[in-house]
């Protein structure tokens, strides 16, 4: 009866040891994903008082292939990735609701006028040269989800871009010109 106490034990034991050793990697591969997507060049626009939405912008590239599929920070009550394209001369906005697609060794970039992580609901202004925390988001062929900590450096908009025209202003997410406005 001993020896089976003892054989049980041993048994359990590994099994422990083979659960350990199965988080432990499970772990890293988490941790391979999220060093497998690079990010160059983060900024955040800076805001005025009152403004209640940002842009997050930079270059990722993901050396497997991934999807970013959400963002967050805590200067914002609401974070999305978010796509600007022209229709009909008018230029729109709108959330990617499957996320944004990296594909394997290219470089994607999120800038003004274009793919971007959109900061809504500010809980104040962001004051340039200064830093936000942004977590990014990203899923892999599976599904699986994994987080990157970021510190963003807060810049004012270099001249000439955002890819507005002269005379537009932004509402609710659509870009219009002035005088379709009423």
């Amino acid at each position: 009866m001993q020896t089976l106490n003892t054989h049980t034990q041993s048994a359990t034991r590994k099994a422990l040891r083979l659960a350990l050793a199965t988080a432990i990697t499970a772990g890293a591969c988490g941790f391979a994903l999220a060093q497998s997507v690079t990010v160059n060049n983060p900024w955040a626009r800076a805001t005025v008082a009152g403004q209640k939405a940002t842009g997050v912008f930079m270059q990722l590239t993901s050396a497997n292939g991934a999807r970013l599929v959400g963002a967050s920070s805590p200067v914002a009550g609401v974070g999305e990735v978010h796509e600007m394209k022209l229709e009909n001369d008018v230029m729109k906005m709108s959330p990617l609701k499957d996320g944004l697609e990296l594909p394997a060794g290219k470089t994607v970039e999120l800038k003004p006028g274009g793919f971007h992580v959109m900061l809504m609901d500010l809980k104040g202004p962001l004051a340039k040269d200064t830093t936000i925390p942004v977590t990014l988001v990203f899923a892999d062929a599976k599904g699986v989800q994994t987080k990157t900590e970021l510190t963003v450096p807060v810049n004012a908009m270099a001249h000439g871009h955002g890819g507005m025209k002269q005379g537009a202003m932004m509402k609710q997410g659509e870009m219009m010109k002035q005088g379709d406005m009423k």
